[in-house]
């Protein structure tokens, strides 16, 4: 019995994958929930388990788009296993000899052997021969004056022929010589081409979409994390003993920006046709590389969380996306995402919003930088921010006021993020 494989749905509003990877080969014998493919969607990589064991016939290709709900292989369910048992291995010798196969090799020898005691070489050994050039050491060597004109124009004297005595490049060799657009240099000129994945696409078609359909700007600001730098040298060790992660930087961002969402409810807001639709609660996406590219999983609810849920989570969606385990629905949704170019060493971006959101948080490096500090000048680490927002839902003043309540809370995170009780607010 010949068991239909069909794509099952790897979400809402997904309507077809691509083949990603076949793990196995037809002929090949599987077990049921098996590991049997990898199938990109425009969200996320998934595995395609076999529903049966059996025998595995593909029916599909890589980098096919199939929709949901078609054949993909077929599965014979009632093939014998060929792996079940021992296999016993006939190991005695074949013999390849016999009666007088052997005595025939004369003759193919002597078959290759030909008389040409009769060519006429004649003409050829009288043909004219070409005037060797002579090589001296002024071969390829170019006058005081072309080198000047060669160096002038930023030629390499290889890429010129000389005419003068002996192949000496002479003047007018040089002033007749033409540079090469993109004359290739010595090292490696290879290429290659491969198929973008269908998340790939996907990214670049909604990245696209949102440079179009929104008009998009960005404002900047920075803020001093002397502060935080103190709470994670003093508290970071009891942090991490106490609760298994680090005390890291996206807590106190994710902290800063519900504060800031509730402050400015415009910023957690999204367009919905003609209506403006604000929600009242904060999904915070955050943005991760996994091996397929950039991933955007949820960190829902983010206002009730404590210092501690953040980093748990976010460690928690950061493994999933980088081992490819993350799934659709931890992808889908948001209010508002935040993103982390810093961990690249990214001074300054413009970062793109994540439709249909509204706005987007851009983290950066920190550097230490000389700041003006009650009148003394002094070494802060310092990092830009930067917020791109959808201008035909929030306003500058909206905006600029959203970021300035993020360094305000950044650069004061006992009072404004910790209630003044940091022992408390760190579960310690």
């Amino acid at each position: 019995m010949a068991l239909e494989m069909k794509v099952p749905s790897p979400g809402e509003s997904i309507t077809e994958v691509e083949i990603a990877e076949w793990l196995v080969a037809t002929g090949d014998w599987v077990e049921k929930d098996q590991a049997i493919a990898e199938v990109d969607s425009d969200k996320a990589t998934l595995e395609l388990p076999a529903e049966a064991s059996g025998i595995i016939t593909l029916m599909a290709e890589e980098g096919d788009a199939v929709e949901v709900g078609a054949v993909v292989c077929l599965i014979d369910t009632e093939a014998p296993n060929p792996n079940a048992g021992s296999k016993d291995v006939d190991n005695a010798p074949s013999s390849m000899g016999g009666g007088d196969k052997g005595g025939n090799d004369g003759d193919v020898v002597k078959e290759m052997k030909k008389d040409n005691a009769g060519k006429d070489t004649t003409a050829d050994s009288k043909a004219p021969q070409p005037a060797q050039a002579k090589e001296t050491y002024a071969s390829g060597t170019p006058s005081p004056a072309a080198k000047k004109i060669l160096d002038e124009k930023g030629m390499d004297v290889t890429s010129v022929s000389g005419t003068g005595r002996d192949g000496r490049i002479t003047k007018e060799d040089a002033v007749n010589a033409k540079p090469s657009m993109g004359s290739p240099g010595t090292g490696s000129r290879g290429e290659s081409r491969s198929k973008l994945s269908m998340l790939r696409r996907k990214v670049a078609e909604r990245l696209v979409s949102v440079k179009n359909e929104t008009a998009m700007l960005t404002t900047f600001n920075e803020a001093d994390m002397h502060a935080i730098f103190a709470l994670r040298t003093e508290y970071k060790d009891a942090f991490k003993a106490k609760h298994g992660v680090s005390l890291g930087f996206m807590s106190f961002f994710t902290k800063a920006v519900t504060r800031a969402l509730d402050l400015y409810p415009a910023v957690n807001s999204m367009i919905d046709g003609k209506e403006m639709l604000t929600y009242d609660y904060k999904d915070i996406s955050i943005a991760v590389s996994g091996p397929k590219g950039l991933m955007v999983p949820v960190i829902r609810n983010a206002e009730n969380l404590s210092f501690r849920g953040v980093e748990q989570e976010v460690k928690r969606l950061a493994l999933r996306a980088r081992d490819g385990d993350i799934t659709v629905d931890e992808m889908t949704g948001g209010t508002f995402t935040i993103t982390n170019g810093g961990v690249f060493g990214s001074m300054m971006s413009t970062p793109i919003i994540n439709p249909p959101q509204s706005a987007i948080l851009g983290m950066h490096n920190i550097i230490e930088r000389p700041v003006v500090v009650d009148g003394n000048i002094v070494a802060r680490p310092m990092m830009y921010l930067a917020v791109s927002y959808d201008h035909r839902i929030i306003d500058g003043k909206e905006s600029v006021g959203f970021l300035v309540a993020i360094k305000e809370a950044l650069e004061d995170p006992i009072n404004l993020l910790m209630d003044g009780d940091v022992k408390k607010a760190l579960e310690l």
